[in-house]
């Protein structure tokens, strides 16, 4: 799947390359700012040396306008990889679409296939940006906040030894539950688009036999129900913060 995905990343590839080097840079002066800061305390701010506290302050404003610039460029380059694959992906798609059989088009509804190209493709979309950045991003913080608190303290950076692998397994239980909601809610994308379908072609019958509230009333049912789903799935994705802030 992943290499039929990645077959339409086509020429953003350098662009999604740059971000994801980007997003490391960015991650780095991200550890790096609270290292200059607790310089800047001890060296300056401590012993009253003016001089140091201008050097260490100096360093501290030049790495976190590199950090924001590096910041803006990653958004804006990985908003520009991920919506260029999303639009080489959608067009794929529809391409192969124009070779299915006969027997594939009985198998895929009208409605299912125009899910798969806009609700889908856009959530592949958010999913690659997502992977070239933060996905990139979170685990290089990880690894070297480690390795700079084992050298600040080692005896109470022995708590990330704990910590992380209990967050590591409340984590998959969250996904573990959400995971099948949202396989719901997308079986249910493909019945609200049929509703709507069917609606919009049979449109002057359902005025003519005035069905316009049983209509109404199908289309409510069926957005309700996604509305559930996802609310459902939502209140359990809230978890991930505060344990987050907890741990």
């Amino acid at each position: 799947m992943l290499k039929i995905l990645m077959k339409s990343l086509k020429e953003h590839k350098k662009t999604s390359l740059i971000t994801i080097f980007l997003s490391v840079i960015g991650a780095i002066f991200e550890i790096v700012i609270p290292l200059c800061m607790a310089d800047l305390i001890d060296f300056g701010i401590n012993n009253k040396n003016i001089n140091d506290v201008i050097k260490y302050g100096t360093i501290l404003l030049i790495i976190a306008l590199l950090d924001l610039i590096i910041g803006m460029l990653s958004a804006h380059i990985g908003a520009k990889a991920s919506t260029g694959f999303a639009a080489n992906l959608r067009q794929d798609m529809y391409d192969n679409v124009q070779t299915f059989s006969f027997s594939n088009i009985d198998k895929f509804s009208t409605a299912s296939i125009i899910t798969r190209l806009t609700t889908d493709v856009t959530n592949v979309q958010n999913a690659y940006q997502m992977l070239i950045r933060i996905a990139i991003r979170v685990p290089i913080m990880i690894i070297f906040s480690i390795i700079v608190s084992f050298r600040i303290n080692s005896k109470i950076s022995l708590i990330f030894l704990i910590i992380i692998p209990i967050l590591t397994i409340l984590l998959i239980i969250i996904i573990l539950k959400v995971h099948p909601i949202f396989q719901k809610v997308f079986r249910d994308y493909d019945n609200l688009n049929n509703v709507v379908q069917e609606n919009l072609k049979g449109i002057r019958i359902v005025k003519s036999f005035n069905q316009e509230n049983y209509e109404t009333n199908k289309f409510k049912k069926i957005s309700k129900y996604i509305y559930e789903n996802f609310a459902k799935a939502e209140r359990l994705l809230a978890f991930n913060s505060p344990l987050l802030q907890v741990l």
